[in-house]
């Protein structure tokens, strides 16, 4: 079974910033990665809250897409060797603290928006703790 593991995470001031990663165990040969058309993502998950969007991308074209709270602070990215997605996150505030999840939706799919969607993804991590205090 294809595991994923973060890691990254940390206790940090507001206005710090951290970089989450995202390392996989082999994926099957059988996952269609070379049709290029996958997604990857990032979801969080505050105490009492629903996991929710952070931050995914679409390899087929590119496509990025990032929750209305992390739009202009979070980025995203893809690590081609590894099929697995990288969070950049800077300026974190207090409302950021969450166990956050890095996801990969092997698909194919065929448009970015696909990826907004958890039922996307096929493989979770089983989360790293991000806690950002005043």
């Amino acid at each position: 079974e294809v595991q994923l593991v973060e890691s990254g995470g940390d206790s940090v001031h507001v206005g710090g910033s951290l970089i989450l990663n995202c390392e996989a165990s082999e994926f099957p040969s059988s996952l269609r990665f070379p049709a290029n058309q996958y997604c990857l993502g990032w979801f969080r998950q505050a105490p009492g809250k629903e996991r929710e969007r952070v931050a995914v991308i679409y390899t087929g074209d590119g496509y990025t897409s990032y929750g209305d709270a992390v739009k202009g602070r979070f980025t995203i990215s893809r690590d081609k060797a590894k099929n697995t997605p990288t969070l950049q996150m800077n300026d974190l505030k207090p409302e950021d603290t969450a166990m956050y999840y890095c996801a990969v939706g092997p698909g194919p799919f065929y448009r970015g928006t696909t990826c907004h969607d958890r039922a996307a993804y096929r493989y979770w991590g089983q989360g790293t703790q991000v806690t950002v205090s005043s």
